[in-house]
């Protein structure tokens, strides 16, 4: 496994996928070797002095934590990460939508984590461990980080990130969730982790299928309909946002508050847990007996 990098940068920065192709080298991507930091910092843009949401070491700390405390259980990491990332890297959905961001994150500043989490035997069973090149610099939903940074902030109950914990401590629904903008509904997102709870759907099948359900039927069925949302509040989310400088490090042992922009509608939470449970029953499952 690579160890720390010997040269870390003090502060995030933009890493193009183009610029970070030659340091995802095989020794890297087989978790044997890292690379040469300074060399990589050479190609990284700057992002400004004065922000201190930029700081590398905060998130550095997190990741060594995690390390640490799941080191015997890593997938089990994501559901403690998730929420700390959010609270720790506090920046807007157009920040975190610049994947050059998150390349650098994984590629800089953690890229032992990255290995540490990641590292997998090819799906195909055959051929040595090695990590996907999408972990360091892929999409949104497949990153390492940005994977969890987004599950945060969609399945977040306004400051309330418990329904984070629940959601990605199941790998399948957060898999399947963050490849469909219907997430971005607010109470679809809590109603789905409602529904898992209810133990409605617990396989990947069965979870695939519920998913495929929901967003066909959202095709015909407008759910702002049936189960409205209220507006986050903008200004809380930029207070919480300038508040980066003077907040302290997120605890370890207890959940940090996210941005106190409005929790969800408890009504419109509990209309769709009822409708998607009940959709359920219907849904195609590959290899579950069709229903009725």
């Amino acid at each position: 496994m690579i160890e720390k990098p010997h040269h870390l940068p003090r502060r995030l920065g933009l890493l193009s996928a183009t610029a970070a192709d030659p340091f995802l080298g095989e020794d890297l991507l087989r978790g044997t070797q890292g690379h040469g930091g300074v060399d990589l910092a050479k190609v990284v843009e700057r992002l400004p002095e004065d922000d201190a949401r930029w700081e590398a070491e905060p998130l550095r700390e997190l990741v060594e934590d995690a390390m640490h405390a799941f080191r015997d259980r890593r997938t089990e990491a994501d559901a403690w990460l998730a929420p700390r990332l959010h609270a720790t890297l506090r920046v807007t959905r157009r920040e975190a939508a610049d994947r050059r961001l998150w390349t650098h994150l994984a590629l800089a500043v953690a890229p032992d984590y990255v290995a540490w989490r990641h590292l997998s035997v090819p799906a195909s069973g055959g051929g040595e461990p090695r990590i996907n090149r999408a972990r360091f610099k892929g999409a949104l939903d497949r990153q390492c980080f940005s994977r969890l940074w987004w599950a945060a902030e969609m399945f977040r109950d306004g400051k309330d990130y418990s329904p984070v914990v629940a959601a990605c401590g199941n790998q399948d629904l957060i898999h399947s969730a963050l490849r469909r903008d219907l997430i971005d509904h607010r109470p679809t997102a809590q109603a789905l982790i409602r529904v898992l709870g209810r133990g409605v759907a617990g396989t990947g099948r069965e979870i695939e299928g519920l998913m495929t359900a929901i967003n066909a039927a959202g095709a015909t069925l407008v759910y702002d309909a049936l189960a409205p949302d209220e507006p986050r509040d903008p200004e809380a989310l930029r207070q919480w946002v300038a508040a980066a400088e003077s907040a302290p490090p997120v605890p370890r042992h207890f959940l940090p508050d996210g941005p106190d922009d409005g929790p969800v509608p408890e009504e419109s939470v509990v209309a769709l847990t009822d409708y998607f449970a009940e959709l359920f029953e219907t849904a195609p499952v590959r290899g579950r007996a069709p229903q009725g």
